[in-house]
């Protein structure tokens, strides 16, 4: 741990100057909220990744705070394993989000949400970009897309970064909302 802040203020500003590898955010906080500072953090340093705390894991707390650059969302009543597990996860790039709460996110942006345009044409997706997408949203890893695919990871990572980039997310997370709000998979596939 290199810092800690006693509002939203003060995490982004610490921010700023420690660098931090990982932030923990409490998302009520005092002054400036965690959904405000997650979103000036992530848009001000793309390289610092933010998972996101609450006491309350209520469905719109997940979304305000992975539409805002959360890199994952964790209830703070998980215990310190889970926590550490979580900090790990997303330092290597990838999203954490608790099971239990992820199952209801999905079913409710299914439920809620109309399609949305996933970019096709030569602007837009590639057929192989739209599959990874599909296989990103049912939870496999690029080790996994690689060999379903019978590729090399590490053309799976070079067709990752291009259609995260063509669908404007940051990470996965927030790719497999897309995804479902695009209707290219469903729940149980």
């Amino acid at each position: 741990m290199v810092g800690e802040a006693a509002d939203g203020a003060e995490a982004v500003e610490l921010s700023r100057d420690l660098r931090p590898d990982v932030v923990l955010m409490d998302l009520h906080m005092p002054s400036l909220d965690g959904v405000r500072a997650t979103e000036l953090i992530t848009a001000q340093l793309p390289g610092v990744r933010v998972l996101a705390l609450s006491t309350f894991d209520l469905d719109e707390n997940v979304v305000a705070a992975l539409r805002a650059g959360a890199d994952g969302f964790l209830p703070e009543d998980i215990s310190l394993e889970e926590l550490i597990e979580g900090v790990r996860v997303v330092h290597r790039g990838e999203s954490a989000v608790a099971p239990r709460l992820l199952t209801r996110l999905i079913g409710t942006f299914v439920r809620a949400s109309r399609p949305r345009a996933v970019p096709a044409g030569p602007a837009g997706l590639t057929g192989r970009e739209r599959e990874i997408l599909v296989l990103i949203a049912r939870g496999r890893s690029n080790p996994e897309i690689a060999a379903d695919l019978a590729v090399s990871p590490s053309t799976v990572k070079n067709h990752v970064t291009s259609l995260f980039a063509k669908i404007g997310v940051r990470d996965r997370a927030q790719a497999v909302i897309v995804a479902y709000e695009a209707a290219l998979v469903q729940p149980g596939e």
